[in-house]
Parts: structure tokens; sequence; C-alpha cells
């Protein structure tokens, strides 16, 4: 299933302030720990979703959506695609309208199932491309999309 993705879209997930980041690991080079920590740093409240762990850098880490507290309004995935389905099933279950799929965790079957049920899915964009202020090398990747207008408009 391609997507248009709006950067109305992106714009609604980017303002949820209670964001839960399913995927961060033990492994600290996983790509949901540095979404995770960048979210912090952007003054994000975001809560770690791994059913494998405890807690993630000192904070409690919930098992499952399911758990999270009922103030979580978006949530970024960095999963296998197998385990992204229950993830938006949860998703779904809880209420939550605002889910980001990111690059390889997803199959067109979550994004169909989320977008049926009127979740603002965003997929096949990088977050760090989109939190301001943007730096480094997602700054550069930001304008090569724009340059060759791959940007969503």
């Amino acid at each position: 299933m391609k997507m248009n993705i709006k950067l109305s879209d992106i714009q609604l997930f980017i303002n949820q302030k209670s964001i839960a980041v399913a995927g961060v690991s033990r492994n600290d080079k996983k790509f949901g720990n540095a979404i995770y920590k960048e979210l912090k740093l952007k003054g994000y409240e975001v809560f770690p979703l791994n059913p494998n762990l405890n807690e993630y850098e000192g904070v409690k880490c919930y098992k499952s959506v399911n758990e999270l507290p009922s103030h979580v309004t978006g949530i970024f995935v960095c999963t296998k695609p197998e385990q992204t389905e229950k993830i938006v099933q949860e998703t779904i279950n809880k209420g939550i309208k605002h889910l980001w799929l990111q690059q390889g965790s997803h199959n067109e079957n979550s994004i169909k199932i989320a977008t049926n049920q009127g979740i603002n899915v965003v997929s096949n964009n990088c977050l760090f491309m989109f939190l301001e202020p943007v730096e480094s090398i997602h700054k550069f990747h930001r304008g090569i999309k724009k340059f060759f207008g791959n940007y969503p408009k």
C-alpha cells in the first residue's frame, strides 16, 4: 500500500507531547533508542515500550501499549513487522490516534489496519528529518529529499 504522506500528517504526529517509543532495546545502537533520546532531548514526554525490559535509562519500560498512561497520544514504532501488527492492534484498542511506523518496521497490512481505523499514520519517512531543529546528516538528507521533490508537501 503506497501512502501519500502529507506534511500535515507529519506535523500532527510531531505536535503530540506524550509519545511512546516501541522498539527501545538493551542494544544502545538500535534506532529506537536514538529516537527515544532525541524526543526526550527535544522536550517530549517519552515512554519506552518493550515487552522484554523492565526499565530503560532508569525509566519504567512498558510491556505493551495497553499499559501506557491514558495521556499518551502518539506511538513511534521501530520493531520487526511481525511485532508491529500487534502494536497497531493495541494502538487501536487503546484509542491512540497517531502512529509513526519507521522504515522497515511495517508491512502493508499494518498500515491498512491502522488507516482503516482512522489513525494518522506516517510511514517511509525518518522522524529525525522533521524534529526541529534538524541537525547533522538529517538536515542534509532533508535537503536532498527537497531538492529531488521527495519531501512531503
